[in-house]
């Protein structure tokens, strides 16, 4: 399956609207120039919210085998 807005979308709104926050934290940080345990630290919960995303979207579209932990 395509990983594309359209696809995460399927993921449900409240999830999505988490992980692309988590995304828009993490830049700000960036910008803002915050320290880089502060950067790294939103850096994982960006990434770990997208892939949780993608992994919901698999998971409906029957792609995902095993439960992911």
């Amino acid at each position: 399956m395509k990983r594309s807005i359209l696809g995460m979308v399927e993921a449900g709104e409240p999830l999505l609207r988490q992980a692309l926050q988590a995304i828009r934290d993490h830049q700000q940080a960036v910008d803002e120039g915050q320290s880089a345990e502060v950067v790294e630290r939103l850096r994982i919960k960006a990434d770990h919210l997208y892939q949780t995303v993608i992994d919901y979207q698999l998971y409906k579209a029957g792609s995902l085998d095993q439960a992911q932990h």
